[in-house]
């Protein structure tokens, strides 16, 4: 009688998956602590601008890394390049760091007022919804000049 058992799929599978966390300096597959790799940030554009050949403005909603439900906005400003590629010149955090609410900052209704003006100071105005039962927040002013994001 024969009592070599031949082996199947799903052990084949165990062992080499056992191998390579082997080689890989963990036996049971996880990671170390010295491995640990970071997602990037999830972030979505929520609002931009292009003022003429002067200015870029984009709006970005960040979700945080601490807590799923908060978000920070980042405004960035680009000026155009003597070769016309735009490149950044400032950013700002809009409000406090992870003082938004993910959900609604990328929802369709997100953007309560986003005003732009092409002079020199670029007055710039930002409002958001802070939540659909609490409505938008009250205007952000800002001004761009020289391609510098300051508060008015």
């Amino acid at each position: 009688m024969n009592l070599a058992r031949k082996p199947n799929r799903r052990t084949t599978t165990a062992v080499l998956a056992l191998l390579t966390a082997a080689a890989l300096g963990t036996a049971d597959g996880s990671a170390g602590a010295s491995d640990t790799v970071t997602a990037p940030r999830q972030s979505k554009l929520i609002a931009s601008s292009v003022l003429g050949s002067d200015y870029k403005i984009k709006l970005t909603a960040l979700r945080s890394s601490q807590d799923e439900y908060a978000a920070s906005v980042r405004l960035q400003v680009y000026t155009q390049t003597a070769d016309g590629a735009w490149k950044e010149s400032d950013r700002v955090t809009v409000g406090e760091a992870d003082g938004w609410f993910w959900f609604p900052l990328t929802g369709k209704v997100a953007v309560c007022e986003f005003s732009t003006a092409s002079t020199e100071p670029a007055p710039l105005t930002v409002s958001l919804l802070v939540t659909p039962s609490i409505g938008c927040s009250e205007p952000a002013h800002y001004v761009v000049k020289q391609g510098r994001v300051l508060a008015s």
